[in-house]
């Protein structure tokens, strides 16, 4: 019988993390730069606002997503990734081009 291999609990909960649903299009989303609230739901349409906004409070938890209200009028709240998250990121390239690659069009 195979040994199962033993997984890192730093590796396990970044696995956590990223396969949340919609979180890593969220960081995929942000790659290219600040955007709105709003901007990053329309980037996502099946995504909702109560889960857009429970995810993006979890990535702020995380150190991924940095929030900056813009003290305008109207204010302005916009989202960005920080060095961890653009590190995170990274790793999107690779599996969108897998993506590209191997998943067939609906």
């Amino acid at each position: 019988m195979e040994e199962q291999p033993n997984l890192c609990p730093k590796v396990e909960k970044t696995f956590e993390l990223i396969g949340k649903r919609w979180t890593g299009l969220i960081i995929y989303v942000l790659l290219s730069g600040p955007k709105r609230f709003s901007e990053i739901n329309s980037f996502i349409p099946d995504l909702s606002k109560r889960v857009l906004t429970e995810r993006m409070k979890e990535l702020e938890e995380h150190g991924i997503v940095l929030r900056h209200v813009i003290p305008e009028r109207p204010v302005r709240t916009e989202y960005h990734l920080t060095k961890k998250g653009s590190e995170l990121g990274k790793i999107l390239g690779p599996i969108s081009q897998w993506a590209n690659n191997w998943i067939k069009d609906k």
